[in-house]
């Protein structure tokens, strides 16, 4: 893409340029960047009738990293996080459209087996889930709803684990510094003010790699696959 391309008043700002260059050079970012953009978007414009809660969510996760090299068996284990959350919902009768997001301090492990020895996989992230929701009220104090939509991931402890279960070969696993994944749930509302949930989360592109850190050499790529349960309080 050249800059005689671009309109004049971007072309002659090299800033403006070098961001649009970038967006477009790598498709996969603009794609991930204009979907929240959207979603937040949403968020931002909602009327004044909209409903607008503030509360405090937490739960468990049930991972797994699937990693096929060798005799390598993964298996899932459990992990939590927990962090305050925000939901704004627009009635339509029965129904109501809107959205949530949220800040979470998540902690993930796996579990991996390798002749017999198993070890863990743990991760310390920063994760920042986007989702839009449609919600059924059956009653007053009951409701149901389904939900959907991005979540940005960012390494807050160490990325690189050694398998000790593989020292023969020295063999870390590397995680990215950022993940994005994507999220599908449902739940029940309680009172008005709790909500219990559950998820599937699923990771879009690599969680980390399989290094033989002797040569160097990738041994094989994963992704992240995590079934969440929830709670949340909103005030």
């Amino acid at each position: 893409m050249h800059k005689d391309n671009f309109p004049s008043h971007i072309s002659q700002n090299p800033n403006y340029f070098h961001i649009f260059a970038g967006y477009l050079k790598y498709p996969g970012i603009m794609k991930k960047f204009l979907t929240s953009l959207v979603i937040l978007a949403a968020l931002a414009v909602m009327p004044a009738s909209a409903q607008i809660n503030f509360g405090v969510k937490g739960g468990m996760n049930f991972t797994n990293i699937k990693l096929s090299y060798e005799n390598l068996v993964n298996k899932s284990a459990e992990g939590w996080f927990v962090g305050p959350t925000l939901k704004g919902n627009i009635p339509i009768g029965l129904l109501s459209l809107g959205a949530d997001g949220a800040v979470f301090y998540d902690q993930r492990r796996s579990k991996t087996e390798y002749n017999g020895i198993e070890e863990s996989i743990k991760q310390h992230s920063i994760i920042i889930p986007i989702n839009v929701r449609l919600n059924v009220n059956i009653l007053k104090l009951l409701g149901a709803y389904v939900a959907t939509g991005p979540q940005f991931g960012f390494n807050v402890g160490n990325s690189d684990v050694e398998l000790n279960n593989m020292s023969a070969i020295r063999n870390h696993f590397q995680f990215k510094k950022s993940q994005f994944s994507w999220n599908i749930g449902l739940g029940v509302m309680l009172f008005k003010h709790l909500e219990i949930g559950a998820a599937y989360n699923f990771a879009i592109g690599k969680t980390g790699e399989l290094k033989d850190m002797t040569k160097q050499d990738i041994l094989d790529s994963a992704k992240q696959k995590s079934v969440v349960v929830s709670a949340a309080y909103y005030f």
